[in-house]
């Protein structure tokens, strides 16, 4: 049964050890994506999943405990999803607790802006600025047993150097509130009770909204897990090839 194992010795020492070009391409691949988990696809797969757990980090590194996920992170990964032909559709997985508020907001804004049809779902918690992220896909589910939690911004220490005021935070939340309602179906006047009500939250203004009340209130497009948001992502890719083959106006 020897034979199996006579590999030579430079054979086994180029199995175990990664060439030069292999290493500098990784390294290469570190520096400009700040991961090595860029956008690859099975062969037999167009469409790429995405998953933003955790708290989003922005201007301010987290400490190594925290489970976070880096906007430097997704930004070039939702370039390289854009930019790859082989990518047909976009799935996005939340489960996060909210984050940086400005980072949020630009991966909202990138999310929206893709030409590819994207479908987001809450698994757990899509809490905070959590919420524009999951409405800024073409659709949007919401696990049975998933909640979202909408209040006010808040902030603390100084942002760009300056101290926080009253105008700065309602200026940005402003822009929450107007991407929200551009993006779902909610009235800016029912996510604003929402994200000011008293007593849902005990020592905290604002309001957690579970599965199917998301859904009512048109902030989510409809309750649904993996199976549900694949098949729907899957119509929306078949839609978009008829209306670039001038099937469908």
């Amino acid at each position: 049964m020897s034979h199996f194992f006579n590999q030579s010795d430079d054979a086994r020492e180029e199995q175990e050890q990664p060439s030069e070009e292999k290493t500098s391409g990784l390294l290469e691949k570190i520096q400009q994506l700040g991961q090595t988990n860029v956008p690859q696809l099975s062969q037999d797969s167009t469409i790429h999943c995405l998953t933003i757990v955790g708290q989003i980090e922005g201007h301010l590194q987290l400490p190594p405990q925290n489970k976070t996920t880096k906007y430097e992170h997704l930004i070039p990964q939702i370039v390289a999803i854009e930019q790859n032909p082989k990518i047909e559709g976009l799935l996005v997985i939340l489960n996060t607790v909210g984050g940086d508020v400005e980072a949020g907001l630009a991966i909202s804004e990138m999310l929206a802006s893709l030409s590819k049809p994207t479908v987001s779902i809450v698994l757990g918690g899509g809490h905070s600025i959590g919420v524009p992220i999951a409405v800024s896909c073409d659709y949007s589910f919401i696990a049975e047993t998933a909640t979202m939690t909408i209040h006010p911004i808040r902030l603390t220490g100084l942002v760009i150097g300056v101290p926080a005021t009253f105008e700065y935070l309602d200026k940005m939340q402003e822009r929450v509130v107007n991407f929200v309602k551009k993006h779902s179906k909610i009235t800016e006047e029912k996510f604003k009770d929402l994200m000011f009500a008293k007593g849902n939250l005990t020592r905290d203004i604002g309001t957690n909204v579970i599965g199917a009340d998301a859904v009512e209130y048109g902030l989510i497009d409809g309750v649904g897990g993996i199976g549900q948001a694949m098949k729907k992502l899957n119509d929306l890719i078949d839609l978009k090839k008829k209306e670039d083959e001038g099937l469908i106006q």
